[in-house]
C-alpha cells in the first residue's frame, strides 16, 4: 500500500491550493478515503471523507463550505480542493485508506482508517 501527497504549499490567506493524494498497491475504488490534518503539538484531525460506493462526502466544520474532496478512481488519486484558506489551515495534509475493503465507512475517525501517507504541508500566511 502507498499513499503520495503532493500539493501543499506556501498560500496567502484567502487564496486556494489543491492536494493530491496518488494511491498504489490496493483496490482504490474500493476504499472510503479521507484527509486528516495536523499541527504539532495536537492531535491529528480528520476532516473531510469520501466514499467508495456512492462517493458521499463529509466534512469537519472546521472546512465545511471551503474545501471539496473528490476522487478519480480510473487515476486512483484523491483530492483536496482548499478555497478560502485561513492562517488556521496550515498542517500537514495527509490522505488516508479505510480499513477494509468495501466496508460503508462514511465519518473521518482515525480509528476506522489503517494507512496514512507521509503528508504534505500547507502554509497559510501573509
Amino acid at each position: 500500500v502507498r499513499l503520495v501527497e503532493s500539493g501543499g504549499g506556501q498560500a496567502q490567506p484567502g487564496g486556494s491550493l489543491t492536494l493530491s493524494c496518488v494511491a498504489s498497491g490496493f483496490t482504490f475504488s474500493g476504499y472510503t478515503m479521507a484527509w486528516f490534518r495536523q499541527v504539532p503539538g495536537k492531535e491529528r484531525e480528520g476532516i473531510s471523507f469520501i466514499t467508495w460506493k456512492d462517493l458521499k462526502t463529509g466534512y469537519a466544520d472546521s472546512v465545511k463550505g471551503r474545501f471539496t474532496i473528490s476522487r478519480d478512481n480510473s487515476k486512483k488519486i484523491l483530492y483536496l480542493k482548499m478555497e478560502n484558506l485561513r492562517p488556521e489551515d496550515t498542517a500537514l495534509y495527509s490522505c488516508a485508506k479505510a480499513s477494509y475493503y468495501e466496508d460503508l465507512v462514511e465519518t473521518y475517525s482515525p480509528e476506522r482508517f489503517s494507512f496514512w501517507g507521509q503528508g504534505t504541508r500547507v502554509n497559510v500566511s501573509c
